[in-house]
């Protein structure tokens, strides 16, 4: 049966039965498989036939979470990794070779800054920072040796936006791949291959698992593109475990009902937090003061569970995030739980004081991932915060 509604596939799409006929799919701990004959296990390796060889190549747990993602973000094909950033290691590695050029928004995260800036330049790799604000920069930086473009949006931790549909009309109209990191709002919020994007990523650590209990990655796309990740991927092994995806996969079942509650609880705190003496600024996708605001209403079913702010400086934020009681301070975000967030001194830490200038990371900008708690407690812990 073909399932058309995001609920419905998130939870309906299972892997094949067993004898046992499992309600509840089981975890396939095994690292190797059995063949039936010597011919079967030639045909498998030699490409003639479909079949799991080695749970580094493949496992049926895996491949149901990559069919579950690549149905809710209407992708052909996907593939999984060990990580967020080994997905983006492994999708940007695969695509890209000695003398090619990236053009990527300046406000990435901070270990994609540190691939940019430090090790694809050891390999020849080189790249170009484009605001995502200033459409006219993305052009001007294309070059005759770019390969791809890559963005995140909305961006970690200023939460900004660029219009995904100008975006990918511009990457084929110079004959580029258009690469999104889709984290913040997962394919639930914004759905970046529906607006024209050649690959979408996720770190499956935040709001997919939502419990800050495992690590993962995927990578999302056309069938011809995942074929030449997965040739890179199997040899060079960012596999993920088959528990962290049957972990992942029973999570995408509560990821629309937990979205709501998260995008429900961040615009309340989102507009309170708006209201308040001594915050210079709030960054929420939904909030009408936010410079893209149009575009986000536009390519976003709602503004997801982040919400940024900038206080006086670092003094002032260090006394707002230990006022907070409920609040973890944490590097995570997308947990059932509230998190608060350093960016300056902690997930961007290694970029320049004028680089992170540069992205709006300011030392009084704290990030808010807004949790599934009561609204009201959560609000009454920023209150009180806030002194």
């Amino acid at each position: 049966m073909s399932y058309k509604n995001f609920e419905t596939i998130a939870i309906r799409i299972q892997a094949e039965r067993s004898e046992h006929k499992e309600h509840s799919v089981p975890l396939y701990m095994t690292s190797s498989y059995k063949f039936d004959d010597a011919d079967d296990m030639r045909a498998l390796f030699a490409n003639e036939k479909d079949g799991n060889i080695y749970s580094r190549y493949s496992n049926p747990n895996v491949t149901e979470l990559i069919d579950k993602m690549a149905a809710l973000e209407g992708a052909e094909a996907g593939w999984a990794t060990s990580t967020g950033m080994a997905a983006i290691f492994t999708a940007l590695a695969a695509l890209l070779g000695s003398g090619d050029h990236v053009v990527s928004s300046r406000s990435v995260f901070g270990s994609t800054h540190q691939l940019l800036n430090g090790i694809f330049p050891k390999w020849g790799i080189d790249y170009t920072y484009a605001d995502l604000d200033k459409p006219e920069d993305w052009e001007k930086a294309i070059k005759a040796n770019t390969k791809l473009l890559f963005v995140e949006t909305p961006s970690n931790p200023g939460i900004d936006i660029i219009d995904l549909k100008w975006l990918s009309e511009l990457a084929k109209s110079r004959g580029v791949l258009l690469i999104v990191d889709n984290c913040f709002a997962t394919p639930y919020l914004q759905q970046p291959i529906a607006l024209g994007a050649d690959l979408s990523i996720h770190s499956a650590t935040k709001f997919i698992d939502g419990q800050g209990r495992c690590l993962g990655g995927v990578i999302l796309g056309n069938k011809e593109l995942i074929l030449k990740i997965e040739a890179f991927a199997r040899h060079s092994g960012p596999a993920m475990s088959p528990f962290n995806a049957w972990l992942l996969s029973k999570s995408l079942e509560t990821l629309a009902v937990r979205m709501d509650r998260h995008c429900e609880n961040a615009i309340k705190v989102a507009e309170y937090l708006e209201n308040q003496a001594g915050i210079k600024a709030v960054k929420y996708p939904f909030l009408a003061s936010h410079p893209q605001y149009e575009i986000a209403k536009r390519q976003m079913k709602q503004g997801g569970g982040i919400v940024t702010l900038v206080l006086k400086d670092s003094a002032a934020a260090v006394k707002f995030m230990n006022g907070l009681k409920m609040f973890s301070i944490s590097a995570n975000l997308g947990d059932t739980r509230s998190i608060v967030t350093h960016p300056a001194t902690s997930t961007h830490s290694k970029l320049s004081e004028m680089e992170r200038l540069q992205v709006g990371i300011e030392q009084g900008t704290v990030r808010l991932s807004i949790g599934l708690e009561n609204i009201n407690d959560i609000l009454e812990d920023l209150k009180n915060a806030l002194g």
